[in-house]
């Protein structure tokens, strides 16, 4: 050890035992606990943040898997259903049975007209296909008085599921009278959200219209974004000429993927529908306006997974004589493929989670039937949630969180997926 080192750690020693050195230490030991306590916090607190949300949903949106119905007598009155044919029976008006019952049942009804169709709206407009269902499979009842669950409205659903205190004082009254203390109603397991179409009615209200609509749009997204994405990104990195050109479209290419997602609705709106005439609020044009946003996501994961693959690799079978094309489909693109998939999970993430673009392009219709093919008029899932969550009706709110609910599991699954494909193909160069 030469005299100048011994000296220096001779220095840096009798320093260390100087109190100014220590106030220092513990000044920096200080800070540095102070910090990580900061970061430990903003953890803590996104966590409860996150964990009080997920718990807010759920918990609202267990109401959505379940109905009220009620025990109601009905009379098969044989001057109402004349006849017992399957043909007579499946295009009878069973409303008309229903309401003839309630002026049986209900002392109310008889008050006025107004008590009479209130009285109607107690029962959802699906106790009709309950008493269809009922009627033509047991042909032999009409004549005779029977006992049928019925469905309740919605109103009548959240207040007995204790979401709301506000009901008509006739409907409290029923439901003291005629069903409560004879133990006449009770809450059924539904899964009748996924069966159904968009209804103006919260109890009927379901979301099998938008969960198709967002399956077949990003079917199309997949198919036109996926391989236009990979294929350009390969041309921009292994085979497009490097001057300022190249240099131009890199710019905007990263420069498109920072704009405000309901630019391309308009983009969309104007070039898909005014100058191509694409069906409007269609999976297809919803599809393809996804596209448009999020091609350049996939463009950019798909040039970054090329750039980590080793030149050696390449160099290598150029030397033992394969062109550049089976370089590039041979070895950049499968030893490519798992930052590709991911970066493409990723990118249907978000897309399946956008709602702005699809505004713009007619996607929020209020549309009942699920579409059957891509250019049937549908809707999203975001848009879906979006219309129930301006509606006032509480009967809606359950529906909303649940819809939600749902899309938040797509995405942890997609997210999941894209992790599990990283893990399993990466490689150590």
């Amino acid at each position: 050890m030469s005299k100048t080192t011994k000296f220096k750690h001779t220095n840096i020693a009798e320093f260390a035992k100087t109190a100014k050195y220590r106030k220092a230490l513990a000044n920096r030991h200080k800070k540095e606990s102070v910090f990580q306590f900061i970061g430990f916090f903003a953890i803590l607190l996104s966590i409860c943040f996150l964990a009080s949300l997920i718990v807010n949903i759920s918990f609202k949106a267990s109401g959505a898997f379940s109905a009220t119905y009620v025990k109601m007598p009905i009379y098969l009155d044989k001057e109402i259903i004349k006849e017992d044919n399957p043909a007579y029976l499946e295009n009878f008006a069973y409303r008309q049975l229903l309401i003839h019952n309630i002026d049986l049942y209900f002392s109310e009804s008889n008050e006025s007209r107004r008590a009479k169709l209130k009285i109607l709206h107690f029962f959802s407009k699906d106790s009709y296909n309950d008493l269809k269902k009922y009627v033509i499979n047991n042909p032999d009842k009409i004549g005779k008085n029977i006992n049928i669950w019925l469905k309740t409205s919605s109103k009548i659903d959240q207040f007995y599921k204790k979401n709301t205190e506000n009901i008509l004082p006739l409907y409290k009254k029923i439901l003291d009278n005629y069903f409560l203390n004879n133990n006449a109603i009770k809450k059924v397991i539904s899964f009748s959200i996924f069966t159904n179409g968009d209804s103006t009615e919260a109890e009927l209200a379901g979301i099998a219209t938008s969960l198709t609509g967002s399956i077949l749009t990003m079917i199309i997204f997949l198919l036109s974004s996926f391989p236009l994405g990979v294929l350009l990104a390969l041309y921009l990195e292994e085979f497009a000429v490097k001057n300022k050109f190249a240099d131009f479209i890199e710019i905007n290419i990263n420069n498109l993927a920072a704009i405000p997602s309901i630019i391309f609705g308009l983009l969309g709106l104007s070039v898909f529908i005014n100058l191509l005439h694409v069906p409007r609020s269609s999976a297809l044009i919803g599809g393809l306006t996804l596209s448009l946003m999020v091609l350049p996501t996939i463009v950019i994961a798909t040039r970054n997974s090329i750039k980590a693959i080793p030149s050696t690799i390449k160099h290598a079978a150029l030397g033992l004589g394969a062109s550049p094309m089976q370089v590039a489909l041979h070895h950049t693109l499968p030893l490519a493929l798992p930052g590709i998939l991911t970066g493409t999970i990723l990118a249907v993430s978000r897309a399946l989670g956008e709602t702005a673009p699809l505004i713009m392009i007619g996607m929020i219709a209020f549309i009942i039937d699920k579409p059957e093919s891509f250019s049937d008029p549908t809707t999203v899932l975001p848009v879906q949630i979006y219309l129930w969550s301006n509606n006032p009706e509480i009967g809606f709110v359950e529906k909303t969180s649940a819809t939600i609910l749902l899309l938040l599991l797509f995405l942890v699954a997609f997210n999941s997926i894209a992790i599990w494909l990283r893990n399993k193909f990466s490689r150590k160069w």
